[in-house]
């Protein structure tokens, strides 16, 4: 590989990193409406009710991708037809199948709802699963072209947006029901704002005729990647997925609403992934194993890095941060903060993912199974050990998310050894630079803590911890190459 070549996919990726780091600040301003809507006017139990239900029907849209939402980079790379074409064969494929789970799901309601009565508009949340899974394809699709400003538009603009506003107008209509119904307006929403570029930039099927038997094969390759897709988003889910069956809808509603504030550093590493498939897919078929070690790490560590600080951003005035809920969300700090620890120990074994599932995705499959498997053993016997002790559903929720933690940080491990011994080059995205700012941005936090009042904590204590661990970082954690994250003027080489 020319040095040309290697310097246009650090430019590729660094700006898919500039991309998702607006797009995390931007996530974080508009999800923030939605959930003080949610938890001041639905209430903590109307909240846990729709987080049962949206963990079901977010599994069906996974689900009816089929693993496409990888599987189209290498589909698009080795595929001779027009490229408009194979989007338009994922896309029949997913419409095919989330057609018939949406209508199971509808028919068999319980699997949302297993502890409590709905109404019609509850039962309506259903009709997320199709424009969600098409939402995914085509924002992969417009991610092989580098194209991510549109995940960040249609994902951390229209969706949440959408849905604060929606749920906000709907309550006064439907108190029961708002959630659901904004959920589904949100996700047609996002669908429309991905499928306008995305238009722009395939252009429309040429030539284009449906054929079962090439539908089969094509499922039938992407069937790895579908299992390990649905694996991946297990280990983010299977908390909620267990909670419900243990706890009330009030205290599920509470860890729900930590939820939302610690998946939000997981986009920074789940949008990486279209962005890296390209750049792995050439250089695994041009046997590069250098080159994939190299961007593994830097990208690992890019993730690592901006993941650390915003968990120290959002956890250290975490209890400040669960009371923008209300007085009974502080109970959840404590599952916050093993939430925001999980996503920091979890971006080595994304990264790690992102090149196994081209290069040995059985055994990437093995190790997420295992991973999802401890994790339920571990979340279970949490639960029950709380419950055991005599604590009370706070401590339940904790004990999920310290699971959850627990079982990523073993994953990340055993993936990055097995991605090593396959490239035959050390994967490590650690730097000695992460310690030094996390304790610069600590100090600063913990006395902005002491100090200041809630209210201030969140309005000058965020920004403060975050400029202070970005200067260390960039002072002394940044290289050359890492520097490129932060420069404009280098451009990515487009596939064809």
């Amino acid at each position: 590989m020319s040095e040309e070549a290697s310097k246009a996919d650090i430019a590729a990726l660094a700006k898919g990193g500039r991309t998702n780091i607006a797009g995390f600040i931007i996530r974080l301003v508009a999800r923030i409406p939605f959930l003080i809507i949610a938890s001041r006017l639905y209430g903590a139990e109307a909240m846990g009710r729709f987080a049962s239900a949206l963990v079901m029907v977010e599994f069906a849209a996974l689900l009816c991708t089929l693993g496409q939402k990888r599987g189209l980079a290498r589909r698009l790379t080795e595929s001779e037809q027009h490229p408009a074409n194979a989007v338009a064969d994922a896309m029949l494929l997913n419409v095919l199948v989330a057609t018939v789970a949406t209508v199971l799901i509808y028919l068999f309601p319980v699997s949302m709802y297993p502890n409590s009565d709905f109404g019609v508009a509850e039962h309506l949340l259903v009709l997320g699963i199709l424009p969600s899974g098409l939402t995914d394809l085509a924002l992969a699709a417009l991610a092989y072209r580098f194209d991510v400003a549109t995940s960040v538009r249609a994902r951390a603009v229209a969706e949440p947006w959408a849905l604060s506003i929606a749920a906000g107008v709907l309550y006064f209509y439907n108190p029961e029901g708002g959630l659901p119904l904004a959920y589904v307006i949100s996700m047609v929403v996002a669908w429309i704002v991905a499928m306008i570029p995305l238009i722009r930039s395939y252009g429309l099927p040429e030539q284009w005729r449906p054929h079962p038997v090439h539908m089969w094969h094509l499922t039938r390759a992407n069937m790895p990647l579908a299992v390990a897709d649905l694996v991946e988003w297990g280990t983010r889910k299977l908390d909620v997925f267990l909670l419900r069956f243990f706890i009330g809808e009030g205290a599920l509603g509470v860890y729900y609403f930590a939820q939302q504030f610690a998946s939000l550093p997981q986009k920074l590493k789940t949008s990486f992934e279209p962005v890296l498939g390209p750049v792995i897919t050439r250089n695994v078929r041009e046997r590069n194993y250098a080159a994939i070690a190299r961007q593994v790490c830097q990208v690992g560590f890019w993730i690592t890095a901006a993941q650390a600080g915003i968990a120290l951003a959002l956890g250290i005035p975490g209890e400040g941060l669960m009371g923008l809920g209300g007085p009974g969300f502080v109970s959840g700090t404590a599952a916050l903060a093993f939430l925001l620890l999980a996503e920091v120990v979890a971006s080595k074994a994304v990264v790690s993912e992102a090149a196994l599932v081209y290069l040995a995705r059985y055994k990437n499959l093995v190790l997420s199974v295992c991973t999802i498997a401890l994790q339920g053993g571990l979340t279970i016997g949490g639960i029950l050990l709380a419950r055991y002790l005599g604590y009370g559903q706070a401590y339940a929720a904790a004990a999920a998310a310290g699971a959850l933690m627990l079982s990523l940080a073993i994953s990340s491990s055993l993936k990055a050894r097995l991605l090593a011994r396959i490239l035959e080059h050390g994967i490590n995205n650690w730097r000695w630079p992460l310690v030094w700012a996390a304790l610069a941005a600590a100090a600063v936090g913990v006395t902005a803590t002491w100090l200041l009042p809630e209210w201030a904590e969140l309005i000058f204590g965020i920004p403060a911890i975050l400029a202070v661990y970005c200067w260390v970082i960039w002072r002394w954690g940044f290289g050359p190459e890492d520097r490129v994250l932060f420069r404009k003027n280098v451009a990515p080489v487009l596939p064809e």
